[in-house]
C-alpha cells in the first residue's frame, strides 16, 4: 500500500512541476486565464509552444542523466563515476566541435548538424572506450580508466578546435558546451522522450544485477549474473542516452553524480527502491534549475549547465571529504 502511495505522489508532483513551472518567467502567466482560455494569444502560445516543452524536455533530460550517473556508479562500484567522466560528453562535444569549424550548416528530418555529430561523437567515444578495455578481459577498472584517458583526448581536440575556429565559431562552441536548454525545440520531445524513457525503462529491468554487482563479482557469478556481458550491456544503453540527452541539451554536469547519492541517503543501495526516486528527483532538480536559470537574470539566461556546475562543485568537495573521513574511520 505504502508503495502504491508513493507512486502516486511522485505521478501528481511530477504533473504539478510540469505545468506550473512554465508559468514562471519575466512576464508571470495566470493560470485561471490560461486553462479557461482567456489569456491572450500572444501568453498562451509562450506557454505551450515554448516553455511548456521545454520543462518537459528537463524533465525527461534530468531523469536520464540521474538514472545514468546511478548505473554508472553501480557497475563500476565507485561513487564518482558519471557519464562526463567516461568520456561520452566529451566526444559529443568535440562532434559540435568539428561540425561548427570544418562543416557547412545543414538540416536532416529537421535536425541541424550539431544533433547529428554530437551523436556521432557520442558513438565514437563510447566505441573507443569499450576496445580500449577489451585488451585482455573488460572490467570495471579498466573501463573507467580507458574512460578518464577518452575524456582528456576529446577535451585537448576541442581545444584545437577553438584554436583553428573564428570568434562567431567559438562563441557558439562555449555556448553549446555551457550545457542548455534554450535552443531545445518542440520537435526534439519526439526523438527524445521515447528514446530516453525507452531506455529507462529497460535499465529499470537490470535492478536485481545491480545489486548483486554491488556486492562483489565473485557473488553476482556464482547467482548466475554474467557480470561481463551485463557490464556492457549497460554501458552501451546508458552511453546512447546520454548520447541522445547531450545532442539536445548540450554537456550538464553534475546532474548524475549528485542525485543518485542524495537519493541513497533517502532510500538506501537498493536499487528497486532507489531507481524510481531518482528518475524523479533528477527530472525535478533539472526542471526547477532550468526554470531558475531563464529568470534569474533580468535580461540575459544563464545556461543551466553553469547553474548546476555552481552548486554540483561544492557538492563534489563535499562527496571527496566525505569518502576521505569514512577511509580514515
Amino acid at each position: 500500500m505504502k508503495k502504491w502511495v508513493g507512486f502516486v505522489l511522485i505521478f501528481l508532483s511530477t504533473l504539478v512541476i510540469l505545468f506550473g513551472l512554465p508559468l514562471l518567467g519575466r512576464r508571470m502567466i495566470d493560470p485561471y486565464s490560461l486553462f479557461l482560455g482567456k489569456t491572450d494569444d500572444y501568453l498562451a502560445k509562450t506557454y505551450w509552444s515554448l516553455r511548456f516543452p521545454r520543462t518537459l524536455i528537463a524533465l525527461v533530460a534530468g531523469a536520464g542523466l540521474s538514472s545514468a550517473g546511478m548505473v554508472f556508479q553501480a557497475i563500476f562500484r565507485n561513487s564518482l563515476a558519471t557519464p562526463f567522466t567516461l568520456g561520452i560528453s566529451s566526444g559529443a562535444s568535440f562532434g559540435v566541435a568539428f561540425y561548427l569549424v570544418a562543416c557547412p550548416p545543414f538540416f536532416v528530418l529537421g535536425l541541424g548538424g550539431e544533433i547529428w555529430f554530437s551523436l556521432a561523437g557520442t558513438a565514437l567515444a563510447m566505441f573507443t572506450v569499450y576496445l580500449l578495455s577489451r585488451a585482455d578481459s573488460v572490467s570495471s577498472e579498466q573501463m573507467l580508466l580507458a574512460g578518464v584517458a577518452v575524456s582528456f583526448f576529446f577535451s585537448s581536440m576541442i581545444l584545437f578546435m577553438q584554436y583553428l575556429s573564428d570568434q562567431s565559431q567559438m562563441f557558439r562552441m562555449m555556448r553549446w558546451v555551457m550545457g542548455g536548454l534554450a535552443d531545445t525545440l518542440p520537435v526534439h520531445l519526439w526523438i527524445l522522450v521515447p528514446m530516453t524513457m525507452g531506455i529507462i525503462a529497460v535499465l529499470y529491468c537490470f535492478t536485481r544485477e545491480l545489486n548483486l554487482i554491488l556486492t562483489g563479482n565473485d557473488r553476482a557469478m556464482t547467482t548466475g549474473v554474467d557480470v561481463t556481458r551485463t557490464r556492457m550491456t549497460l554501458f552501451f544503453l546508458t552511453s546512447l542516452m546520454i548520447g541522445v540527452i547531450v545532442s539536445f541539451c548540450g554537456p550538464i554536469g553534475f546532474v548524475g553524480l549528485m542525485i543518485p547519492h542524495v537519493c541513497r541517503l533517502m532510500t538506501g543501495p537498493d536499487h528497486r527502491r532507489l531507481f524510481p526516486i531518482t528518475i524523479w528527483l533528477g527530472g525535478i532538480f533539472l526542471a526547477c534549475s532550468d526554470t531558475l536559470a531563464r529568470t534569474i537574470l533580468t535580461l540575459e539566461e544563464v545556461p543551466v549547465g553553469v547553474l548546476t556546475s555552481l552548486l554540483g562543485g561544492p557538492f563534489f568537495l563535499w562527496l571527496l571529504l566525505r569518502n576521505r573521513s569514512t577511509c580514515q574511520d
